[in-house]
């Protein structure tokens, strides 16, 4: 909660007040996680902190929607991180990895250059009229 909830609440609490006392649009992206909306088990907390910051996205695209601030999140699969072994729930091995990879439709983990795309992509202008959404940048996991 520290990492996911907590970061989320603090810069907030940082930046959008500058945004409205200056009247200038924004645009925020949070890192939320597929965890969020199709969580596994034995990650209780982390799915719920997760969860949590997709919601505060939401309230806050709703909140701040008509200051132009715009508040967005990006939910990635499981890629390969210092974390990764967590999310596998059992020994992190090869075979492991290609069990969990063989229930994404595209056929691989997420890759930093996947989570970078959909965060540019939402902060930018070609995304202007988008608040309150969540991209899944998870080659077809949720669906």
């Amino acid at each position: 909660m520290n990492v996911n909830v907590k970061s989320v609440y603090l810069s907030s609490a940082v930046f959008v007040p500058y945004f409205v006392r200056e009247q200038r649009p924004g645009s925020f992206v949070q890192v939320a996680s597929t965890a969020a909306i199709r969580p596994r088990p034995r990650l209780t907390w982390y799915n719920a902190s997760k969860a949590a910051v997709v919601n505060a996205s939401k309230t806050m695209a709703v909140e701040y929607g008509p200051q132009q601030i715009r508040f967005n999140c990006v939910s990635p699969v499981v890629g390969s991180t210092g974390l990764t072994h967590l999310f596998l729930g059992k020994a992190d091995t090869p075979e492991n990895r290609a069990g969990f990879v063989a229930t994404i439709p595209l056929g691989r983990p997420s890759t930093p250059a996947d989570v970078a795309n959909a965060c540019c992509y939402l902060a930018s202008d070609e995304a202007a009229f988008i608040t309150g959404t969540n991209i899944e940048v998870d080659g077809g996991r949720c669906v």
